[in-house]
């Protein structure tokens, strides 16, 4: 390899009769129909998407699946769990004084995680209303510049302006 270093890739993978970029574009496209189906729309998924460099490309999308994932996870589930204890010898003295705390605290868990289910409620319910009065405003920018444009078009057909010519901020 003749590339200087801080242009050489880091990884190369290839073998004979192997198209990477065909596997590539087969792996997106799995993902993108996945996607599409709501797969990955999982609570796990959500915490490992939150890092996710690649989502944040397109805005619009990004905002969707996260709320869409939001939805999922708002809720946290106050439900009886299943006490396991993995010492032998005194799982069972264990659990039952692990079963014992759990009866004693169970009232105070269940009055914070019923708090916290109000709270994360009201919070998504906010950042819907953001979201839609954000996407509303949004367009009727967009369609008062395309107005204006074309206003301005129809007015002087000589003079349009370029598409390069950059555009002052509408108020």
């Amino acid at each position: 390899m003749n590339e200087p270093e801080d242009t050489a890739p880091a990884i190369m993978i290839g073998a004979d009769g192997v198209d990477a970029r065909e596997i590539e574009r087969q792996i997106l496209a799995a993902v993108a129909e996945k996607r599409a189906r709501g797969v990955y729309d999982d609570g796990a998924v959500a915490r490992a998407e939150r890092n996710n460099i690649l989502s944040l490309k397109d805005d619009e999308e990004f905002m969707e699946r996260y709320l869409a994932c939001l939805r999922q996870i708002v809720a946290v589930d106050i439900n009886d769990f299943p006490i396991v204890e993995r010492r032998s010898r005194l799982a069972p003295l264990l659990k039952t004084l692990k079963k014992v705390v759990w009866k004693v605290l169970k009232f105070y868990t269940f009055r914070l995680w019923s708090q916290q289910n109000q709270t994360n409620s009201v919070l998504l319910a906010a950042i819907e209303i953001m979201d839609r009065r954000h996407k509303a405003e949004v367009g009727a920018l967009r369609a008062r510049i395309e107005a204006l444009e074309a206003a301005v078009a129809a007015a002087s057909p000589c003079s349009a302006p370029s598409a390069s010519a950059p555009r002052e901020s509408a108020r």
